[in-house]
Formats: C-alpha cells, structure tokens, sequence
C-alpha cells in the first residue's frame, strides 16, 4: 500500500521534472541539425551521435519531448542554404551546424533563430560574432582558432622534417580563408617558401600532388575543409606516395596515414553543443551564453608514416605526442 509520505515524495519527485516536460508535453522541442556531408560518413554520424546522446543524458528524448530535424548537404554546399532554409520553416527552436558553411549558411537565412556551432573555425574572423564573450549576432556555440593552429601545425612540421623548404598548402577556394594570411606569416617565419595548390573537387587531388612535386614541394599542409575530410585517408596515400611529410588539422587525419595531426578534439564541441542547446530551450538568450573555445588539443604522429619516409621524429616531439 502506499503511504501517504511515499505519495507525497512520488508528488515532489515529480515536480522537479514538470518545467522541462510541461511545454514538451504540448509540443515537442525542434532541433535543426544541418551538416554539410552525408550521413553515411561515418565522422559525421560520431558528431551526430555525440550530440543527440549529450541531449539524452540531459533528460531529451527523441518522441517524447524531443524532434531532432536533420538535412544533410553530401557534399553539394550550394544545397546548405536551401536545406537552412528549410529547417527554418520547420520551426525549429534552435539550429545546431556542424562546420564553418553550415553556419554561413544558416546566418544567411535567419537572424532570429539561435544557431549553435557544433565545430567551426574561428566565430570571430568569420564574423558569426564581433567578440566571444557577449556574441551580438544569433549565433553561439562551440569554436576553435584555425589561424593559430594552423601556425602552431607549420611550426610541428618544420620540427618532424627539418630539411623541408618549400611548404605546399592545400586549399579549396569554396572554403573560409581566414587562416591564409596566419599561414603564409609562419611559413615566412619557419624560413618556408609556400606555394597555395588550390584543389576545388576530389577529382583534382592526384593532379594537385603532380604539381607539388614538380614544382619540389618537399612537405604538404592540408586545410580543415569538409571535402579534404571526407577524403583524408586518399590524401594521405598520395601524400605518402610523393614522398611528402604531410599534416592537417583534419580529425584523424594521422590514424588514416598522414604523418601529423594537430587539432582539438572535435567532439567536445558537440558535446558542448547539447550543453548550449539545453540553456537555450529552458529560456536563455544569445547573448547570454559566450562562445566557448576548444580547450583540449592533441598532437599525433605516425610512426609508420615517419619510417616510410625515412623521418627520425625528435625526441622532444614524441614526447608531446600521441604516437601511432
């Protein structure tokens, strides 16, 4: 039988959860989530995954008090404002992007929705916000500051292959360039002639390492872009295969044969992503919630990668290092 001290209990218990559940229970919360990939690609489902299991263990289930609205670009960016757009006439309480052109896009449609970047290169420079703290657009979330790391990776590569003088940097043109200018000053500075090899689509890449080898490019960097992530693991092999010492920031990019990765752990962001979500759904503002910065980076080398090219890796590296 139950008690009238356990009824009570069972009562208060019950409340606690009411404020979240009393608004689900007329409509469910509406979540955008709009990538620039497919869903098939497997980082991009982590990403996926990560956050919709950072939602759930913050009490959000999906048919419940929950609808999470996904579009996916595979690959077509001129489709990301339209699919932006779509999302927006859903009307979802909150737009979470997972890149830098889900973003630009997603601020092209709306000004009104609040827009939480799951990963993006930095808010700042690509004008999402004019400061972290107090953002003075739509949007806030999670950041990182591509032009610093990409300075920080030239400085890793110089260290891992000392003898290199002329730097190839891999780059799409459809993709933000906030990072050019920070790159060329490190070059500069680690005595690295940098020649841009400008590659718009997969089908360009194998020309584009025929190039730097005739032009006697002797290390390549690779951009953070979305297509040069879903195609990491063929760069690396042309990488390798040119003799090249190559490096990115691109997740992952030493595991699939790259000799360094240097980054930050891209799914923090979507970990926080759920976080900032959460704040917003209960009732905060924009404004109110400052753009984090990533506050974990990791340094990886490739062992194999460093002995296939006949690269003795500095102590003083390796100790930085996750060695693989």
């Amino acid at each position: 039988m139950t008690t009238r001290r356990q009824l009570l209990t069972t009562i208060g218990a019950g409340v606690l959860v009411l404020p979240m559940l009393s608004r689900a229970q007329a409509r469910p919360y509406r979540v955008g989530f709009l990538s620039s990939e497919a869903p098939s690609d497997a980082r991009d489902m982590t990403r996926f995954l990560t956050f919709r299991n950072a939602l759930r263990d913050r009490g959000y289930v999906e048919g419940r008090n929950l609808v999470i609205e996904t579009r996916y670009a595979q690959g077509r960016y001129d489709e990301l404002s339209r699919l932006a757009g779509e999302l927006v006439n859903l009307k979802v309480d909150v737009l979470v992007v997972s890149g830098t052109k889900p973003l630009m896009a997603a601020r092209s449609v709306t000004t009104t929705v609040p827009i939480v970047m799951g990963s993006s290169g930095d808010a700042v420079s690509i004008g999402a916000s004019a400061n972290l703290s107090r953002p003075t657009a739509n949007v806030t979330g999670w950041t990182f500051f591509g032009a610093d790391l990409a300075s920080k990776l030239i400085e890793l590569m110089k260290e891992a292959a000392p003898r290199s003088v002329r730097l190839a940097y891999v780059i799409n043109p459809a993709e933000s360039s906030y990072a050019l200018e920070a790159t060329r000053d490190a070059a500069s500075q680690f005595n690295l002639a940098l020649s841009l090899i400008e590659v718009r689509t997969p089908a360009e890449l194998a020309g584009a390492f025929d190039r730097m080898v005739a032009t006697k490019c002797d290390a390549v960097m690779v951009q953070s872009g979305s297509m040069f992530a879903v195609h990491a693991k063929t760069i690396a092999e042309l990488a390798l295969a040119s003799r090249l010492p190559s490096g990115s920031q691109l997740y992952e990019y030493a595991e699939l044969g790259g000799l360094i990765t240097y980054g930050p752990d891209r799914l923090e962001g979507y970990r926080k992503a759920a976080e900032f979500v959460d704040k917003l759904l209960r009732g905060a503002k924009v404004a109110d919630l400052p753009i984090e910065q990533a506050s974990q980076f990791e340094l990886v080398i490739n062992t194999t990668t460093a002995k296939a090219l006949r690269l003795t890796i500095p102590q003083s590296l390796q100790s930085r290092a996750r060695l693989i």
